[in-house]
Protein backbone atom coordinates (compact mmCIF):
# COMPACT_ATOMS: atom_id res chain seq x y z
CA UNK A 1 0.00 0.00 0.00
CA UNK A 2 1.26 3.28 -1.10
CA UNK A 3 2.33 5.43 1.96
CA UNK A 4 0.42 8.70 2.89
CA UNK A 5 2.78 11.54 1.64
CA UNK A 6 1.52 15.21 2.50
CA UNK A 7 4.82 16.28 3.70
CA UNK A 8 8.23 15.40 2.62
CA UNK A 9 10.85 17.32 4.37
CA UNK A 10 14.55 17.51 3.32
CA UNK A 11 17.41 17.60 5.42
CA UNK A 12 20.94 17.66 4.41
CA UNK A 13 22.60 14.22 4.50
CA UNK A 14 25.61 15.45 5.83
CA UNK A 15 24.18 16.70 8.82
CA UNK A 16 23.17 14.06 11.23
CA UNK A 17 22.00 16.04 14.27
CA UNK A 18 19.14 17.42 11.47
CA UNK A 19 18.45 14.22 10.59
CA UNK A 20 17.66 13.25 14.08
CA UNK A 21 15.75 16.08 14.33
CA UNK A 22 13.55 15.47 11.26
CA UNK A 23 12.97 12.24 12.44
CA UNK A 24 11.22 13.62 15.14
CA UNK A 25 8.74 15.81 13.94
CA UNK A 26 6.33 13.11 13.06
CA UNK A 27 6.50 14.46 9.15
CA UNK A 28 4.71 11.85 6.79
CA UNK A 29 8.82 11.46 5.12
CA UNK A 30 12.41 12.62 5.56
CA UNK A 31 14.32 13.13 2.69
CA UNK A 32 17.99 12.53 3.49
CA UNK A 33 19.65 14.75 0.66
CA UNK A 34 22.91 13.94 -0.40
CA UNK A 35 22.63 15.95 -4.28
CA UNK A 36 21.60 20.10 -3.87
CA UNK A 37 21.73 20.19 -0.23
CA UNK A 38 25.56 19.15 0.01
CA UNK A 39 28.62 20.58 -0.81
CA UNK A 40 30.73 18.84 -3.01
CA UNK A 41 33.39 18.12 -0.29
CA UNK A 42 31.05 16.37 1.98
CA UNK A 43 29.27 13.92 -0.17
CA UNK A 44 31.47 11.43 1.18
CA UNK A 45 30.54 12.07 4.90
CA UNK A 46 26.67 12.56 3.50
CA UNK A 47 26.72 8.96 2.25
CA UNK A 48 28.02 7.53 5.39
CA UNK A 49 25.84 9.70 7.68
CA UNK A 50 22.86 8.62 5.55
CA UNK A 51 23.42 5.55 5.76
CA UNK A 52 24.57 5.23 9.64
CA UNK A 53 21.07 6.99 10.32
CA UNK A 54 19.04 4.40 8.40
CA UNK A 55 20.32 1.78 10.63
CA UNK A 56 20.07 3.70 14.10
CA UNK A 57 18.29 6.58 13.98
CA UNK A 58 14.22 6.03 15.00
CA UNK A 59 12.46 7.89 12.47
CA UNK A 60 8.87 6.73 14.24
CA UNK A 61 5.73 6.54 11.47
CA UNK A 62 8.17 8.82 8.91
CA UNK A 63 8.80 7.25 5.95
CA UNK A 64 12.86 7.18 5.47
CA UNK A 65 13.97 8.45 1.49
CA UNK A 66 17.80 9.00 0.28
CA UNK A 67 17.73 11.92 -2.58
CA UNK A 68 20.41 10.72 -4.57
CA UNK A 69 22.72 12.70 -7.12
CA UNK A 70 21.73 12.42 -11.03
CA UNK A 71 21.59 8.93 -12.00
CA UNK A 72 24.20 9.93 -14.99
CA UNK A 73 26.56 12.37 -12.67
CA UNK A 74 29.84 10.80 -11.10
CA UNK A 75 28.65 10.86 -7.89
CA UNK A 76 25.57 8.01 -8.40
CA UNK A 77 27.14 5.39 -8.46
CA UNK A 78 28.73 5.55 -4.52
CA UNK A 79 25.31 7.17 -3.38
CA UNK A 80 23.59 3.86 -4.56
CA UNK A 81 25.96 1.37 -3.37
CA UNK A 82 26.97 2.77 0.21
CA UNK A 83 23.14 3.72 0.87
CA UNK A 84 21.62 0.67 0.10
CA UNK A 85 22.77 -1.81 1.98
CA UNK A 86 21.13 0.00 4.67
CA UNK A 87 17.82 -0.15 3.15
CA UNK A 88 15.72 2.61 2.49
CA UNK A 89 12.56 2.70 2.31
CA UNK A 90 12.66 4.71 -0.96
CA UNK A 91 14.83 6.87 -3.34
CA UNK A 92 14.10 9.94 -4.50
CA UNK A 93 15.78 10.41 -7.98
CA UNK A 94 16.28 14.14 -8.93
CA UNK A 95 16.17 16.11 -12.63
CA UNK A 96 14.92 12.84 -13.99
CA UNK A 97 14.60 12.91 -18.07
CA UNK A 98 13.99 9.72 -19.21
CA UNK A 99 12.35 6.13 -18.75
CA UNK A 100 15.88 4.84 -18.71
CA UNK A 101 17.19 5.91 -15.49
CA UNK A 102 14.25 4.73 -13.91
CA UNK A 103 14.79 1.35 -14.65
CA UNK A 104 18.10 1.40 -14.18
CA UNK A 105 17.32 2.44 -10.62
CA UNK A 106 14.67 -0.30 -10.19
CA UNK A 107 17.00 -2.65 -11.76
CA UNK A 108 19.48 -2.29 -9.12
CA UNK A 109 17.32 -2.36 -6.37
CA UNK A 110 15.81 -5.80 -7.83
CA UNK A 111 19.20 -7.00 -7.63
CA UNK A 112 19.73 -5.83 -4.24
CA UNK A 113 16.26 -6.92 -2.69
CA UNK A 114 17.51 -10.21 -4.20
CA UNK A 115 21.19 -10.43 -2.71
CA UNK A 116 19.75 -10.13 0.74
CA UNK A 117 16.27 -11.88 0.59
CA UNK A 118 14.18 -8.65 0.74
CA UNK A 119 10.71 -8.61 -0.43
CA UNK A 120 11.25 -7.76 -3.77
CA UNK A 121 9.57 -3.93 -5.06
CA UNK A 122 9.25 -3.20 -1.23
CA UNK A 123 11.76 0.18 -1.58
CA UNK A 124 9.90 2.37 -3.84
CA UNK A 125 11.07 5.13 -6.49
CA UNK A 126 9.86 9.49 -6.46
CA UNK A 127 11.07 10.93 -9.88
CA UNK A 128 11.72 14.30 -9.52
CA UNK A 129 10.51 16.23 -12.82
CA UNK A 130 12.14 19.24 -12.88
CA UNK A 131 14.05 19.93 -16.08
CA UNK A 132 12.51 21.48 -19.97
CA UNK A 133 13.58 17.71 -21.28
CA UNK A 134 11.92 15.68 -17.97
CA UNK A 135 8.75 17.62 -18.83
CA UNK A 136 8.88 16.86 -22.75
CA UNK A 137 9.19 13.10 -21.17
CA UNK A 138 7.15 12.90 -18.40
CA UNK A 139 4.48 10.42 -19.93
CA UNK A 140 6.85 7.88 -20.64
CA UNK A 141 8.93 8.97 -16.98
CA UNK A 142 5.30 8.11 -15.27
CA UNK A 143 5.01 4.74 -17.06
CA UNK A 144 8.78 3.29 -16.96
CA UNK A 145 8.46 0.94 -13.85
CA UNK A 146 5.57 -0.44 -11.52
CA UNK A 147 8.18 0.71 -8.52
CA UNK A 148 7.77 4.43 -9.20
CA UNK A 149 5.18 5.56 -6.41
CA UNK A 150 5.32 9.54 -7.20
CA UNK A 151 6.40 12.50 -9.77
CA UNK A 152 7.71 15.45 -7.90
CA UNK A 153 7.41 18.94 -9.27
CA UNK A 154 10.69 20.84 -9.11
CA UNK A 155 9.87 24.58 -9.97
CA UNK A 156 13.49 26.25 -9.17
CA UNK A 157 15.64 23.71 -11.01
CA UNK A 158 13.02 24.02 -14.28
CA UNK A 159 13.18 27.70 -14.21
CA UNK A 160 17.08 27.56 -14.53
CA UNK A 161 16.75 25.26 -16.92
CA UNK A 162 14.64 26.99 -19.35
CA UNK A 163 16.08 30.13 -18.40
CA UNK A 164 11.94 31.39 -16.56
CA UNK A 165 12.29 34.00 -13.82
CA UNK A 166 10.61 32.86 -10.61
CA UNK A 167 7.38 35.16 -9.75
CA UNK A 168 5.05 34.65 -6.83
CA UNK A 169 2.00 33.96 -8.90
CA UNK A 170 4.25 31.16 -10.94
CA UNK A 171 2.32 30.92 -14.16
CA UNK A 172 6.51 30.54 -15.78
CA UNK A 173 6.55 27.15 -14.69
CA UNK A 174 2.48 26.33 -14.55
CA UNK A 175 2.25 24.11 -17.53
CA UNK A 176 4.52 22.13 -15.98
CA UNK A 177 3.52 21.84 -12.77
CA UNK A 178 -0.25 21.36 -14.36
CA UNK A 179 1.67 18.42 -16.64
CA UNK A 180 2.81 16.71 -13.53
CA UNK A 181 0.09 16.38 -11.54
CA UNK A 182 -2.10 15.01 -15.03
CA UNK A 183 0.30 12.45 -15.72
CA UNK A 184 1.35 11.41 -12.36
CA UNK A 185 -2.57 10.70 -11.78
CA UNK A 186 -3.46 9.33 -15.37
CA UNK A 187 -0.57 6.90 -14.04
CA UNK A 188 -1.97 6.15 -10.55
CA UNK A 189 1.13 7.71 -8.94
CA UNK A 190 1.33 10.26 -6.25
CA UNK A 191 2.24 14.14 -7.30
CA UNK A 192 4.07 15.56 -4.91
CA UNK A 193 4.55 19.48 -5.29
CA UNK A 194 7.74 21.68 -5.30
CA UNK A 195 9.24 23.28 -2.24
CA UNK A 196 8.21 27.23 -1.07
CA UNK A 197 11.59 28.57 -0.94
CA UNK A 198 10.82 31.86 1.14
CA UNK A 199 11.12 30.95 5.08
CA UNK A 200 9.47 33.15 6.05
CA UNK A 201 5.50 33.96 4.61
CA UNK A 202 3.76 31.36 5.72
CA UNK A 203 0.48 33.17 4.78
CA UNK A 204 2.13 32.86 0.75
CA UNK A 205 3.09 28.92 1.50
CA UNK A 206 -0.39 27.94 2.53
CA UNK A 207 -1.85 29.73 -0.32
CA UNK A 208 0.63 28.00 -2.65
CA UNK A 209 -0.50 24.68 -0.87
CA UNK A 210 -4.32 25.42 -1.20
CA UNK A 211 -3.63 25.87 -4.91
CA UNK A 212 -1.38 22.79 -4.55
CA UNK A 213 -4.38 20.57 -3.88
CA UNK A 214 -7.05 22.29 -5.83
CA UNK A 215 -4.42 21.27 -8.87
CA UNK A 216 -4.80 18.01 -7.86
CA UNK A 217 -1.13 17.33 -5.88
CA UNK A 218 -1.20 15.04 -2.83
CA UNK A 219 1.94 16.35 -1.40
CA UNK A 220 4.84 19.24 -1.24
CA UNK A 221 8.24 19.37 -0.67
CA UNK A 222 9.16 21.20 2.64
CA UNK A 223 12.98 22.27 3.27
CA UNK A 224 12.37 23.79 6.80
CA UNK A 225 10.84 22.08 9.83
CA UNK A 226 8.49 25.01 10.29
CA UNK A 227 6.94 24.33 7.38
CA UNK A 228 5.76 21.18 8.16
CA UNK A 229 1.90 21.70 10.22
CA UNK A 230 1.15 24.03 7.43
CA UNK A 231 1.66 21.46 4.54
CA UNK A 232 0.04 18.49 6.57
CA UNK A 233 -2.39 20.31 7.73
CA UNK A 234 -3.68 22.21 4.05
CA UNK A 235 -3.58 17.94 3.02
CA UNK A 236 -5.12 16.80 5.41
CA UNK A 237 -9.76 16.92 5.00
CA UNK A 238 -10.91 19.29 7.88
CA UNK A 239 -13.96 17.63 9.46
CA UNK A 240 -16.82 19.80 8.17
CA UNK A 241 -15.23 18.14 3.97
CA UNK A 242 -15.10 15.03 5.61
CA UNK A 243 -18.77 15.24 6.76
CA UNK A 244 -20.09 16.89 3.78
CA UNK A 245 -18.40 14.29 2.08
CA UNK A 246 -20.22 11.43 3.72
CA UNK A 247 -23.55 12.90 3.36
CA UNK A 248 -22.93 13.68 -0.27
CA UNK A 249 -21.74 10.13 -1.13
CA UNK A 250 -24.51 8.92 0.91
CA UNK A 251 -27.24 10.44 -0.91
CA UNK A 252 -26.04 9.29 -3.69
CA UNK A 253 -26.30 5.88 -2.79
CA UNK A 254 -29.75 6.47 -2.02
CA UNK A 255 -30.63 8.05 -5.13
CA UNK A 256 -29.04 5.03 -6.76
CA UNK A 257 -30.89 2.53 -5.00
CA UNK A 258 -34.65 4.77 -5.73
CA UNK A 259 -33.26 4.60 -9.65
CA UNK A 260 -32.02 8.00 -9.75
CA UNK A 261 -29.13 9.68 -11.72
CA UNK A 262 -28.50 13.15 -11.22
CA UNK A 263 -30.48 14.57 -8.16
CA UNK A 264 -30.50 17.83 -5.96
CA UNK A 265 -28.87 18.71 -2.96
CA UNK A 266 -28.26 21.62 -0.90
CA UNK A 267 -29.24 23.68 -4.18
CA UNK A 268 -26.97 22.48 -6.25
CA UNK A 269 -27.41 19.50 -9.42
CA UNK A 270 -25.53 16.43 -7.86
CA UNK A 271 -23.60 14.34 -10.53
CA UNK A 272 -20.37 11.61 -11.04
CA UNK A 273 -18.00 14.22 -10.99
CA UNK A 274 -19.13 15.63 -7.69
CA UNK A 275 -19.15 12.25 -6.52
CA UNK A 276 -16.00 10.90 -7.60
CA UNK A 277 -14.63 14.59 -5.90
CA UNK A 278 -16.43 13.69 -2.38
CA UNK A 279 -15.27 10.10 -2.82
CA UNK A 280 -11.15 11.46 -3.04
CA UNK A 281 -11.67 13.58 0.57
CA UNK A 282 -12.49 10.26 1.92
CA UNK A 283 -10.03 8.60 0.59
CA UNK A 284 -7.39 11.53 1.72
CA UNK A 285 -9.07 11.34 5.30
CA UNK A 286 -8.49 7.29 5.53
CA UNK A 287 -4.92 7.99 4.26
CA UNK A 288 -4.64 10.25 6.78
CA UNK A 289 -6.12 8.35 9.81
CA UNK A 290 -9.11 9.63 10.47
CA UNK A 291 -12.50 8.41 10.93
CA UNK A 292 -14.75 8.47 7.87
CA UNK A 293 -17.67 7.28 9.13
Amino acid sequence: MTRIRRGLLFMPGDDPHKIEKGAALDVDAVIMDLEDGVALNRKPAARAAAAAALRDVDFERSERLIRLNPVDSPFFEDDFLETVEAHPDGYVLPKVESARQVREVAARLLAAEARHGWQPGAICLLAIIETGRGVLNVREIAESDPRLDALIFGAEDLAGDIGATRTPEGWEVYYARSAVVIHAKTCGLQAIDTPFVNLTDFERLAQETRAALSMGFTGKLAIHPKQIDIIQRTFTPTPVEIQLARRLIDAHDAQQAGGSGVFELDGKMVDMPMVRAAQTILARAQAAGLNVE
